[in-house]
C-alpha cells in the first residue's frame, strides 16, 4: 500500500482542495434524493398527485408526464442545498485557506499526499464567539477522496484536529454532520465524540428531514505534544 503524509496546506494544493470538497459533497445528493422518496409525504404526493389527476383527466400520458415532473422536483430539492454548500465555502473560508486558516496560531489546515496527489483535508478554526474563542476549536472539512476511503486517514485527520487542539490550549472539540453522513457519524462516536445538539440547517433541510448533529469532544487536561509531522502506510 502506498504511503501517505500529513502536513499542512500549501498554496499548490488549492486545486486539489476544490475538487475534492466539491465532489464530497456531490456524493450526497443521490443519497437524499432516496431519503426523500421514502418520506412518508412524499409517498402522498407521488401516489395520490397522479392518482387525482387521472380521476380529473382520465389521461394516463397526463399522469405519466405529472409523475415525471414530481421526480425531476424531487431531485433537485435533494441535490440543491448541497450546491449551496459548496457556493458557500467556496466563497468564504476556502476561498482563501491560507488567511482564515493559517495566518493565526489557533486554527490550521491540513491535507494528506498520497503519490503526489492530494486525497484527503480537514481544517481547525476557534469559535466565533469571543467567550469561546480561547477554549473551543471547529473540527470542518473533512473530507476523504472515494477511493482512499476505510483506511484510517479520516481517523488519523480527526486525531491530528485532536492533538493540535490539547497543544493550543483548547479543553474541546466542536463539529457538525448531517444525518446523511452516516459513516462520519459513526467514526466521530467511536473516537469519543457525544452527540450535543440536533437541529435543522435552514427551512429546507427540514423540509427534506435531513437534520444536522453537533459533536463534542473534551479534551483531557495532560494532553501530550508530539513532534511535528506525520506519516502513515494505507
Amino acid at each position: 500500500m502506498a504511503p501517505y503524509h500529513i502536513r499542512k496546506y500549501q498554496e499548490r494544493d488549492r486545486p486539489w482542495i476544490m475538487g475534492l470538497f466539491s465532489q464530497g459533497m456531490a456524493e450526497h445528493a443521490p443519497r437524499t434524493f432516496h431519503h426523500l422518496l421514502k418520506l412518508p409525504r412524499t409517498l402522498v404526493l407521488l401516489l395520490g398527485g397522479p392518482l387525482a389527476l387521472f380521476l380529473v383527466s382520465g389521461s394516463w400520458l397526463l399522469v405519466l408526464l405529472a409523475g415525471l415532473t414530481l421526480l425531476s422536483a424531487l431531485r433537485f430539492l435533494a441535490q440543491y442545498p448541497w450546491t449551496q454548500i459548496v457556493t458557500y465555502y467556496l466563497h468564504t473560508d476556502l476561498c482563501d485557506i491560507s488567511k482564515f486558516y493559517l495566518s493565526e496560531p489557533g486554527s490550521c489546515f491540513w491535507v494528506v499526499e498520497c503519490e503526489g496527489q492530494v486525497v484527503g483535508m480537514v481544517g481547525a478554526l476557534p469559535a466565533e464567539e469571543p467567550a469561546m474563542q480561547k477554549k473551543q476549536l471547529h473540527l470542518v472539512h473533512l473530507n476523504i477522496a472515494l477511493e482512499h476511503r476505510r483506511r484510517g486517514i479520516a481517523k488519523a485527520l480527526v486525531r491530528t484536529v485532536l492533538q493540535f487542539a490539547g497543544c493550543q490550549g483548547y479543553r474541546e472539540v466542536v463539529l457538525v454532520t448531517s444525518m446523511m453522513q452516516d459513516a462520519a457519524l459513526a467514526l466521530y462516536q467511536r473516537l469519543g465524540f457525544w452527540t450535543t445538539r440536533k437541529y435543522y440547517r435552514s427551512k429546507i433541510w427540514a423540509v427534506i428531514a435531513v437534520p444536522e448533529f453537533q459533536l463534542t469532544y473534551w479534551l483531557p487536561s495532560d494532553q501530550s505534544c508530539p513532534a511535528p509531522g506525520q506519516r502513515g502506510g494505507l
